[in-house]
C-alpha cells in the first residue's frame, strides 16, 4: 500500500469543531463526557479538497470491496450533513473517493443499546455503530461488536502516533476499537490577571517547563484562598476533575494483561490522588456548585471541565475580544492547561476520550467500515484539512442578529492541539468504565447506588464519605467480584 505522505504529527482536529456553542456540544450534561466523542452533534465540517487524499485512496486494496456499499449507521446523531451543513471532510472522502454512502439509522441515547441489540437479533440491517466505554469489554462480552483487525492496516503510515493508544484498547488479541482521534480533554481553565494579581505564576509557563504538577496546583489554591479580602468567599477549583485527578497518576483502576484484568485500587498512585482531592475538600477549595463555563465572578482560581466549556468562557468573561486583521482573536486573559501532573510520574497523563466507531456484529459491510474509519482518520492528519478545519474554528461565532455567542482564541486552539499531541501527553483508558453500570452509570445516584467508578472519582468531592479509606474497602470487595465474572467469560 502506498504511504500517505501528508502526516502532521499529532494534529487531531475532529474535537475541536465542537467548542463553539454553535456547534451544538451538548453542554447540558454534567459531566464532561461519558465516553462518547465530543463531536458527536456536528461533524468537522468546512470546505475541503478531498482530492488530497484521493492518491492514498486509489491505493487502498479494499476500495474494490466498499464502491456501491452502503453503511447503515445507528446512532442518536447523523454524520450525514444537515440544516445546509457541509459534508465532514471524512463523509466526503468516503462518499466521492470511496463510493461509498451512510445510511442513518435513528435511536435515542437512551435507548440506543436496546435497538442495537434489537436489530441485531431481528437480522436488521446495523454496521456501524457510536464508540463508548461501554463497548469494552461489556458490548463485546455481549456480542454486539466485531473486530477490525481484517478491515484495517495498523501498520499503515496514517497510523503514526496512535499506535501505543490502539494497542490500550486491544481485547483478547482484537482491535474492537481503532481510534482515530484523542477528543474531550479534561482542561483547567484560569485567568492570567487573576494569578497576577495574587503574586501566582502562570500555569501555561510551568506546563511548559515541566513543573506544573499537583503541589503548585494545591499551592496556589490555598495561596489564592488565603488571600481573600475580608467577607469573600473564595475557592480554589470548580467543574468535573476527580477522574482526571486519579488518571493523571497514569494509573488505572482496573489492569489488563492482555488475558485476565485485576484491581489496582489498592494503587499507593491512586491513594495519593485521593489523599489530594481529601485534602482540597478539607482546606474548603472545592465550589460544588454547577458551571458550564469559567465563573466570571473571580472568586474560583481554577475550572476544571472538557473543551466544550472553552467558547462558552471566553464569552462570559471576555465578551468584546479584539480580534486580527484577519477576523480571530489572537490572544486574551484565560487560558487552558491540562490537569497537573503526579509528582512522581514521568509525564503528563490526561484524562479524554477517543473519536471511533465500532463495528456492529453479524455486520456484513466491514470493509466499508473500516474504510469510512480510514476517511475519519485522514481527515484528522492531513495538512490541509487540518489547517482548514483551524480557520473555520478561529472565526468568532457571530449568530444572525450580531450577536457573538463564543470563540477560541488562537492560542488556546494551537495549546489545545498540543494537549491532544499523544507524542507530548499520554492518554488514559481505563477498562473499568466498560464492565457494566454496576461499575459505571452517569446519573445523579446516592452513593450507594451510583457506579462504584464514579464513586471512586467523586465520593470525597461530593461529601458522601471523608476518607478514601473507607470508599476502597467498601469497593473492593465487589470490584473483585466483578473482575471475576468478566475473566471468566
Amino acid at each position: 500500500m502506498q504511504k500517505h505522505r501528508r502526516i502532521t504529527a499529532a494534529l487531531l482536529i475532529l474535537l475541536l469543531a465542537a467548542m463553539l456553542p454553535a456547534c451544538g456540544s451538548d453542554s447540558s450534561s454534567s459531566q464532561p463526557f461519558s465516553g462518547e466523542e465530543s463531536v458527536q452533534y456536528k461533524t468537522d465540517a468546512y470546505e475541503a479538497d478531498v482530492s488530497l487524499a484521493a492518491d492514498y485512496i486509489r491505493n487502498d486494496p479494499e476500495l474494490e470491496n466498499v464502491k456501491g456499499k452502503t453503511i447503515y449507521w445507528l446512532s442518536y446523531y447523523d454524520i450525514n450533513p444537515s440544516n445546509n451543513q457541509d459534508r465532514s471532510v471524512a463523509l466526503s472522502l468516503f462518499e466521492d473517493e470511496y463510493g461509498g454512502k451512510v445510511e442513518y439509522i435513528s435511536c435515542t441515547s437512551e435507548n440506543k443499546f436496546d435497538v442495537l441489540a434489537s436489530r441485531i437479533l431481528g437480522d436488521d440491517p446495523v454496521d456501524m455503530f457510536p464508540y463508548e466505554w461501554e463497548a469494552l469489554p461489556n458490548g463485546v462480552v455481549k456480542e454486539q461488536y466485531q473486530p477490525l483487525d481484517d478491515y484495517i492496516d495498523l501498520e499503515d503510515d496514517i497510523w503514526d502516533g496512535m499506535e501505543d493508544i490502539i494497542d490500550m484498547y486491544e481485547y483478547k488479541g482484537s482491535h474492537y476499537v481503532v481510534p482515530y482521534c484523542i477528543s474531550s480533554p479534561l482542561l483547567i481553565t484560569y485567568s492570567r490577571s487573576m494569578c497576577e494579581e495574587n503574586g501566582l505564576p502562570d500555569p501555561y509557563e510551568l506546563y511548559k517547563e515541566g513543573k506544573w504538577d499537583w503541589d503548585i496546583f494545591m499551592d496556589m489554591m490555598k495561596d489564592f484562598k488565603a488571600n481573600a479580602p475580608a467577607g469573600e468567599t473564595r475557592f480554589g477549583i470548580n467543574g468535573w476533575f476527580g477522574q482526571a485527578m486519579i488518571q493523571s497518576t497514569g494509573e488505572t483502576v482496573i489492569r489488563y494483561d492482555g488475558e485476565k484484568f485485576s484491581s489496582n485500587i489498592k494503587s499507593p498512585a491512586i491513594e495519593a490522588a485521593e489523599n489530594v482531592m481529601e485534602d482540597i475538600m478539607q482546606q474548603g477549595l472545592y465550589d460544588p456548585a454547577w458551571y458550564g463555563y469559567f465563573n466570571d465572578n473571580h472568586s474560583t482560581l481554577f475550572f476544571a471541565m472538557a473543551d466544550w466549556a472553552l467558547g462558552d468562557s471566553n464569552i462570559k468573561n471576555i465578551p468584546e475580544p479584539d480580534v486580527n486583521a484577519e477576523g480571530f482573536v489572537e490572544k486574551n486573559d484565560l487560558m487552558i492547561v491540562p490537569f497537573p501532573k503526579y509528582p512522581e510520574a514521568d509525564k503528563y497523563y490526561i484524562n479524554c476520550s477517543f473519536g471511533a466507531k465500532m463495528l456492529v456484529k453479524n455486520s456484513q459491510n466491514g470493509p466499508a467500515v473500516g474504510a469510512y474509519i480510514k476517511c475519519e482518520r485522514l481527515a484528522a492528519v492531513t495538512d490541509e484539512y487540518v489547517n482548514s478545519a483551524k480557520k473555520k474554528s478561529l472565526i468568532p461565532n457571530i449568530d444572525s442578529s450580531g450577536i457573538l455567542n463564543g470563540y477560541l482564541t488562537e492560542e488556546q486552539y494551537d495549546a489545545l492541539l498540543e494537549y491532544i499531541d499523544p507524542k507530548k501527553i499520554s492518554p488514559v483508558f481505563d477498562f473499568g468504565y466498560g464492565m457494566g453500570t454496576r461499575m459505571y452509570s452517569v446519573g445523579n445516584y446516592t452513593y450507594e447506588t451510583r457506579g462504584i467508578m464514579d464513586n471512586i472519582t467523586s465520593a470525597l468531592l461530593n461529601g458522601d464519605k471523608d476518607s478514601w479509606a473507607v470508599v476502597r474497602d467498601e469497593w473492593s470487595p465487589v470490584v473483585d467480584e466483578i473482575i471475576a465474572e468478566y475473566n471468566s467469560k
